[in-house]
């Protein structure tokens, strides 16, 4: 939708009292307008079910009113008028004040016994009954300006929107209807290219708004939803083949790797491996390493479980591309993790990372380690190697973005756990040099077919699905958190891993106990959400969030625990302070490690048998698998042990349940996602609009994105700038402009 008329503010649409209150739902714009969307529908005479109200809940029912009364207040004076509305078995108290009777009289003309109507407000309670204080209503066939008017309004479904205490959802849909009426099909260019709707069977965009905002029937809103849907995964499957398509059109080096003749670094490496590739490992390779030696950019995701094997095929990528003359830069989401990194890859390679030293191999290079935290002097010894060349592979966090890093030959860029940079940060890297460096981008979090289609739409994606042999994998069980004696079990039951040689790590969301400010949310679900209060209730929200630094001093002090060396390790300290607890953590002279979700990926330590998470329901299911995949790494059993407040049929529940169920990754993102907001799993803007994308769902449309994929190809391939499709292209820079472009960032 390309009108600049529907761009200008919703005040000179509405006014400016209507404006004010709708601006309360992040919309401004008459298009804002037009794609706020109902939420669900009623028919008049399909009353809502009152035992579903929560107290405090802002609510939209539709009822019959049974009674209206208005009666004198002794106590403080006025009059007061108390109408019940029923749903044919339980009833709602409506209860208006007023100084004087007259003020009144309106509201018992119109309550009339029989009458329908929606009501909305905050649900309250009084001597125990529910109500709804001064509630605005819309009496269904009687608020409407003539007879035939009133007769066809009490045969249409009903929208009812998204709304608040400001606006009520009737009073969004007569603006809806301020904004819509006066438009015709020749106001709204489509999107959507006429052929693509003709062979997919759908309305016209101007169609599909009348039909979604002011049904006759049924079947209209449903049409036009179905419309809209397939827009939404058109749109953004045209962005993404857009994005292939100039990526297709730049040059990049070829890395081939070392000649026959002369075996490289790769060669080396592949003969010192202490393992033998799992089959899943040699296949993915051969398709980087083809990639590698083509002229064009490599976009490739590759995605494996935790454990998987990830690493070592990143890593014989590099050494390709070191082989082949070039530089290959590691990009981490944190410095624990880029240490890791650092750590494994030095591990790995032995000999043939330590170029120019006593004992390094013939053909050796160098794998340095840039993040912010290091001092002057490592940073500029890091910066010289990376820009001499000499460094082979760079290892690093957002430091590596930083203006002042340069390379002498960039060929390939590795980003692991994607989700934690931006399009612009991962593009930003790739055109450090003169051309575009291949991309390898690596993800724990198993992405199903649909989501990484839309997700990841522009990489081409590789799936590790074995694990390497010796893993002996991870039990996991969840604790009751008002169990005393499950409780003193969990503990007793990590004594016992740390006297059989073993370590622990517990994990809390908080750092400190004294500010909830140090909550270390996840990134998938909010810690306390406003639905999960209602549903844990009052007790459960204030009650506070597990704490590492109070944690850490019970655990020291707890008998079972006695003689057991503990240590923490969270988002405060420095760079050095992290490496160090997790360099003795390693070793075994600390032994159990309370901390935040900064273990959360990467951390590598085989002797990790054991992980308790306490609140583990506040967190979101694929950090909760993340965390898991710390233990189990080793050849000993893995142990994973949930602490839970979460009751019965709730989200929180489901989350931990799943996780004591199954290990499937893919399972575990496919209930992720379905519990997920979708402007979570898209990546809604962070730039104070709402996400352009509001009906999509990825898993519930997955044949429909399949099918926008296919049209969008079609139109990108035969028309790459869309020169020929104004409406298209400016729907994928409005839609998706750089500051919206997070859902390409998300798992």
């Amino acid at each position: 939708m390309t009108d600049l008329g529907l761009q200008r503010p919703l005040d000179r649409f509405v006014g400016a009292r209507t404006a004010t209150a709708l601006g309360k739902l992040g919309l401004r714009t008459g298009e804002d307008l037009l794609r706020h969307y109902p939420r669900r529908y009623t028919e008049p005479g399909r009353l809502t079910d009152l035992s579903e109200l929560r107290t405090g809940e802002h609510v939209t029912v539709m009822a019959k009113v049974r009674q209206a009364t208005i009666r004198h207040m002794r106590s403080r004076g006025g009059v007061m008028m108390e109408a019940v509305v029923t749903d044919g078995v339980r009833e709602l108290a409506l209860t208006f004040f007023a100084k004087h009777a007259g003020s009144l009289r309106p509201h018992e003309s119109r309550l009339l016994p029989g009458r329908v109507g929606l009501f909305t407000g905050d649900v309250g309670r009084y001597k125990g009954k529910a109500q709804l204080v001064h509630p605005d209503y819309t009496i269904v066939g009687v608020d409407a300006d003539d007879e035939q008017a009133a007769l066809v309004e009490a045969s249409r479904p009903i929208p009812i929107y998204p709304a608040s205490s400001a606006i009520p959802s009737w009073r969004i849909a007569t603006a809806v209807r301020t904004v819509l009426d006066p438009l015709g099909p020749g106001d709204l260019p489509d999107p959507v290219p006429a052929d693509v709707r003709e062979r997919r069977r759908l309305v016209d965009l101007h169609t599909a708004l009348r039909g979604i905002h002011a049904p006759y029937s049924d079947d209209d809103h449903r049409r036009a939803r179905a419309r809209l849907v397939f827009e939404e995964a058109f749109v953004l499957q045209a962005a993404l083949a857009r994005r292939r398509a100039e990526t297709a059109q730049a040059d990049a080096v070829a890395r081939p790797g070392a000649p026959v003749e002369r075996p490289g670094l790769l060669a080396a490496f592949d003969a010192r491996l202490p393992f033998t590739l799992t089959a899943g490992q040699r296949a993915v390779g051969e398709q980087i390493a083809a990639d590698l030696a083509r002229p064009r950019p490599m976009q490739r995701l590759l995605q494996g479980e935790v454990g998987s094997g990830k690493t070592v095929v990143a890593l014989r990528a590099m050494l390709q591309v070191v082989d082949s003359g070039g530089q290959a830069a590691l990009l981490a989401p944190t410095e624990v993790l880029a240490a890791q990194h650092l750590r494994t890859l030095r591990a790995l390679l032995g000999p043939l990372a330590e170029e120019g030293m006593l004992g390094g191999a013939e053909d050796a290079t160098r794998v340095v380690l840039l993040t912010g935290s290091q001092t002057a002097a490592q940073r500029r010894e890091a910066l010289l190697e990376a820009a001499s060349g000499r460094a082979g592979i760079v290892v690093g966090t957002h430091a590596l973005l930083g203006e002042h890093v340069q390379f002498a030959d960039l060929g390939l860029v590795v980003v692991d756990e994607q989700h934690r940079f931006g399009v612009e940060q991962r593009d930003q890297l790739r055109q450090r040099s003169g051309q575009t460096p291949h991309l390898l981008v690596m993800t724990a979090t198993p992405i199903p077919r649909t989501v990484a289609m839309t997700v990841f739409g522009d990489l081409e994606v590789s799936s590790l699905l074995d694990l390497p042999g010796g893993r002996a994998g991870v039990t996991t069980h969840v604790v009751p958190a008002d169990n005393a004696a499950w409780l003193d079990r969990t503990w007793r039951r990590v004594r016992e891993e740390v006297d059989a040689g073993h370590r622990a790590y517990v994990v809390c969301p908080r750092i400190s106990p004294d500010d909830p400010a140090d909550a270390e949310p996840a990134d998938d679900v909010d810690l306390v959400s406003e639905e999960e209060a209602l549903l844990f209730g009052e007790a459960e929200r204030r009650r506070p969030l597990r704490a590492v630094l109070e944690v850490a001093e019970e655990l020291s002090a707890l008998p079972a625990l006695a003689g057991v060396r503990v240590a923490v390790l969270h988002g405060r300290m420095t760079g050095p302070e992290k490496d160090e607890v997790m360099a003795r953590f390693a070793r075994g002279d600390v032994q159990v490690l309370v901390a935040t979700t900064v273990i959360e990926v990467g951390v590598d330590v085989p002797e990790a048998t054991v992980m308790v998470v306490l609140d583990a329901d506040r967190f979101g299911l694929s950090q909760l698998h993340q965390l898991r995949g710390r233990v189990g790494r080793g050849s000993d059993p893995g142990l994973c042990l949930l602490v839970s407040t979460a009751p019965e049929d709730t989200d929180a529940a489901t989350r931990v349940q799943t996780l004591a169920r199954t290990t499937d990754g893919f399972e575990i993102a496919g209930v992720d996602l379905e519990l997920r907001r979708e402007g979570d799993v898209l990546g809604a803007s962070q730039s104070g609009g709402s996400s352009s994308l509001r009906l999509l769902r990825v898993v519930r449309h997955a044949d429909v994105i399949a099918e926008a994929r296919e049209d969008a190809v079609a139109v990108v391939g035969a028309d790459p700038t869309l020169e020929a499709h104004p409406a298209l292209a400016a729907a994928i820079d409005q839609w998706l402009d750089p500051q919206r472009e997070e859902f390409l960032e998300r798992a």
